[in-house]
């Protein structure tokens, strides 16, 4: 099973629509908290939806079991926590929702995760993609630049 990882900040829609076409995978999974900010341009959540079924070819689903909760998020964000605690904190909240039972593979299978953070070192997609990889076995994890 492959799982792709991308986030739109800092590309142009050419360059993000290009790299999910050329991935190979066949829906895109939203794991925003918040995905209708008028911040997120090309990405919100319905024009997302709509380019990626009409030029990629792609479905497109919401999964908030993925995203990280509000006070988690504004503790990293607003209140300066830093990556070390936010990352901690996020694999906790996978691991007490048991996204490894609850989300079926089929959902993810061939998938791109996304979010805003332009490369994966401190983001949560890739936090998600690794800790389902480790628990579920047999996924290989790609990150489009």
């Amino acid at each position: 099973m492959k799982l792709y990882t991308i986030g739109f900040t800092k590309k142009s829609a050419e360059e993000f629509f290009g790299l999910l076409r050329a991935s190979g995978a066949d829906k895109v999974v939203d794991v925003r908290l918040n995905n209708v900010s008028q911040l997120a341009g090309f990405a919100k959540r319905d024009d997302l939806r709509y380019f990626a079924r009409e030029l990629c070819g792609m479905g497109y689903a919401h999964r908030l079991d993925l995203a990280p909760t509000r006070p988690l998020l504004d503790d990293y964000r607003k209140h300066g926590s830093g990556w070390p605690a936010y990352a901690a904190g996020f694999l906790d909240l996978l691991r007490d929702r048991g996204v490894e039972r609850s989300v079926p593979r089929e959902a993810l299978a061939d998938a791109v995760l996304l979010c805003s953070e332009d490369a994966p070192d401190h983001c949560h997609r890739r936090l998600v993609a690794e800790y389902l990889a480790e628990r579920w076995g047999g996924v290989s994890v790609e990150h489009l630049a």
